[in-house]
């Protein structure tokens, strides 16, 4: 598709926590109420193989902010650290690494930020962002809820998928009229638990019958699974009901910024997109979570392929789906790509610009290339036929043929027919993670369990900083 571009658009980047690929309408999901999501979809593009750096949020948004892989900005896990027990410690964990903001506020844009940040110190803004109101932690009550505004602690008692929305509607009415473009991320804590007893009735009502076929419980846990973490495994019913109100809840509110774009007549003048941080498992696999959900650490595409739509009216097409693979890696470079800017560092990273795909014009340009996950000594190589996860030091690894396996049930790590597959696969890994790896921070050195981080990555020496191991 041409694009007929005579200035730079706004961005709007709508992000959620934890919430799986297959948990919206437009991603074939029946059960579940997204109508604004779903039109999202219909008028722009809808990418069915985008997945994260690294199926927990911290990494996977540090990845997303800087394009680098977790073993190059060094967060590894989610962030547990702070003072107070605060979650949002005083280290400001991507200092001195160069995010998409910096380079936007650089280049005109005023940038501001209304939801979860859980990169460290969000007592202080950061990375060019002037307007900065964020959560205290990475996740917590949606009434009540510990936030951020101006610079001081506050609890917000109203539900706060809807407070993230009043504050990024006062952006935008800031911002509207004025002559520089801005950038609006509206960060989300929804999905996120809990999910019992904390969600509005009208949203809860919509799914007491809900026979949720979309979710499958097994009858015994996933053998690595936490069970002791989330109420999913004792109350999976009430947990589900939970879990698609809050989804449906901020489907409703990103209503309401459609609404706002549109009622500004500045819908053709802003690029709107919507995605999540890392995928997640209500039951699949026998799973309640995501890549932390089990230990060993898993790799499985409900915890590591998310959903990814973009939509410009008159500038991308529209009602379009994306095959190519994409990861959150290439988030970066596409977007600044879209908005005729350059990285200087981008040679140094491992994300490419999937722009023309987004335009339409490389149809299945992609055909032969890969997506690379991390999640400390868990590695992960996926193309759309296969995966294989390799785990340093101790596997067990895992091997799945996509193509007569779908649903990542049947690992073949063992069989002959595909052990020179596989060893082309871990070669093609190692060569990828060793161009791309800082030593000094390398993720499969240090004890990363899935229960949190709380400093920075090889301060001390590779494996020697502190994990909490229960989350």
């Amino acid at each position: 598709m041409e694009r007929n571009q005579t200035k730079r658009p706004n961005v709007v980047f709508i992000l959620t926590d934890d919430q799986g690929y297959w948990s919206l309408g437009s991603y074939g999901n029946k059960e579940i109420h997204t109508p604004n999501l779903d039109r999202l979809a219909e008028n722009g593009v809808r990418f069915d193989n985008f997945f994260c750096v690294s199926p927990v949020c911290s990494p996977a948004r540090a990845s997303l902010m800087t394009g680098r892989i977790p073993s190059q900005h060094g967060v590894h896990d989610y962030l547990c650290g702070g003072n107070g027990g605060c979650g949002q410690s005083a280290i400001e964990y991507l200092k001195g690494q160069t995010g998409y903001t910096d380079i936007l506020a650089e280049n005109g844009y005023v940038c501001g930020l209304s939801g979860k940040w859980h990169l460290g110190d969000g007592l202080h803004p950061q990375k060019g962002f002037s307007f900065w109101y964020t959560h205290q932690k990475g996740g917590g009550p949606y009434y009540n809820a510990p936030m951020i505004r101006d610079g001081k602690l506050v609890e917000e008692k109203d539900y706060i998928t809807d407070v993230i929305t009043d504050e990024a509607l006062k952006f935008i009415d800031r911002e509207k009229h004025q002559d520089h473009p801005f950038y609006l991320s509206v960060h989300y804590t929804a999905p996120h638990s809990p999910w019992i007893g904390c969600h509005p009735k009208e949203y809860t009502d919509l799914y007491e019958d809900c026979e949720f076929n979309s979710c499958p419980q097994r009858e015994t846990p996933h053998p690595w699974a936490k069970t002791d973490v989330l109420p999913g495994y004792s109350k999976p019913r009430e947990c589900l009901i939970g879990y698609f109100a809050a989804v449906t809840a901020m489907d409703a509110n990103v209503g309401r910024i459609l609404k706002k774009l549109e009622d500004e007549n500045l819908t053709e003048d802003t690029l709107i997109i919507f995605s999540s941080d890392n995928g997640f498992n209500c039951g699949h696999h026998g799973i309640w979570g995501k890549g932390n959900g089990t230990f060993p650490l898993n790799m499985y595409d409900s915890s590591v392929k998310v959903p990814l739509i973009m939509s410009h009216k008159g500038q991308l097409p529209e009602g379009k789906v994306c095959s190519d693979m994409c990861s959150g890696y290439d988030f970066m470079p596409t977007l600044l790509d879209y908005l005729g800017m350059e990285n200087p560092q981008a040679e140094s990273l491992p994300g490419r610009s999937f722009l023309p795909s987004l335009l339409g014009e490389a149809e299945d340009s992609q055909k032969t290339v890969v997506v690379f996950d991390e999640y400390g000594p868990a590695r992960m190589i996926r193309s759309k036929e296969y995966k294989y996860v390799h785990r340093i030091p101790f596997g067990p690894d895992e091997f799945y043929d996509l193509k007569k396996d779908p649903g990542e049930d049947v690992n073949l790590i063992e069989e002959e027919e595909y052990q020179p597959l596989i060893t082309s696969m871990k070669r093609q890994m190692d060569r990828w993670f060793l161009t791309y790896v800082n030593p000094e921070i390398d993720g499969g050195r240090e004890p990363v369990l899935g229960g949190g981080q709380k400093d920075l990555a090889g301060m001390w020496g590779p494996g020697l900083h502190v994990y909490n191991e229960n989350k």
